[in-house]
């Protein structure tokens, strides 16, 4: 038997490994880059205008050790989650209903267009108006940002479900309610992961605006006190506190869930 020479297996044994390599050596030299451009720009500017890098870093510390630290992360948390899943129990029905009736379509399609073109900040304003200084109006900010998008991406998916499927399940004598579950709810899954992932994001922004006008705790509460008392690096800090907490969850939860459910599909 003729024996293989190793040197021919060791591109295929590194095949795998080399693009994730290259990807995390760009990331690390991106994130230097940043830095360093970031700390030659805060030593050229007064540090209430532009703080460095390392005491904002020194007030992210001082953050975490003050006794409300977590109970604002937490309430953030809390309002972003509750208004995403409140928007996918919302948004994914209705996107699945207007994309199996084009009647129901043609009604609503003007209204969520409506919705689409309003700011955030006005539901804000609007929820203040209703809801006062409460957990309600953050939850509804995201609520009404949130769902349109997971509502119009379920909906296109919908309408691109395969013809065909639909004909044989209704030769079949399916019933409408067992073709919207059996068909067209795992056709549109890869639409609503697309879309939840981008009203996730979403939320998490405007959720700092709700919190600023419509609060008492925080990220957003505390963002605009350190605005208020000209406390840059704390606002810095909250900021990157923010990002942090939400490449976390994308990358910790959406994305791995993502992978899990389209594991079938080939890359």
């Amino acid at each position: 038997m003729n024996s293989i020479p190793l040197s021919s297996l060791a591109p295929t044994a590194n095949r795998g490994r080399s693009p994730w390599v290259g990807l995390v050596l760009t990331r690390v030299l991106l994130a230097a880059a940043f830095l360093a451009l970031w700390s030659v720009a805060a030593a050229r500017m007064p540090s209430f205008v532009l703080p460095g890098p390392v005491k904002v870093w020194h007030a992210l510390v001082a953050l975490t050790q003050t006794p409300s630290f977590a109970h604002d992360v937490g309430m953030t948390s809390y309002r972003v989650a509750t208004g995403f899943v409140l928007a996918a129990l919302v948004g994914t029905p209705l996107g699945l209903a207007l994309g199996s009736s084009r009647a129901l379509a043609r009604v609503f399609e003007p209204l969520l267009a409506v919705m689409n073109t309003v700011s955030s900040a006005i539901w804000a304003v609007f929820a203040i108006i209703w809801f006062g200084i409460s957990n309600a109006t953050t939850i509804f900010v995201v609520f009404m940002t949130a769902m349109p998008l997971i509502l119009t991406n379920v909906w296109q998916g919908s309408r691109n479900v395969d013809k065909q499927w639909i004909d044989l399940a209704r030769s079949l004598r399916f019933s409408r309610t067992r073709i919207l579950f059996r068909i067209h709810l795992p056709s549109i899954l890869p639409y609503f992961f697309s879309g939840a992932r981008l009203a996730f994001g979403f939320g998490w922004r405007v959720s700092l605006v709700a919190e600023t006008l419509g609060s008492s705790d925080g990220i957003g509460y505390r963002l605009r006190q350190a605005a208020d008392l000209v406390q840059t690096d704390q606002v810095f800090a909250w900021t990157l506190l923010l990002v942090a907490l939400m490449l976390a969850l994308e990358g910790g939860i959406l994305k791995p869930l993502e992978r899990h459910l389209f594991r079938w599909k080939p890359l």
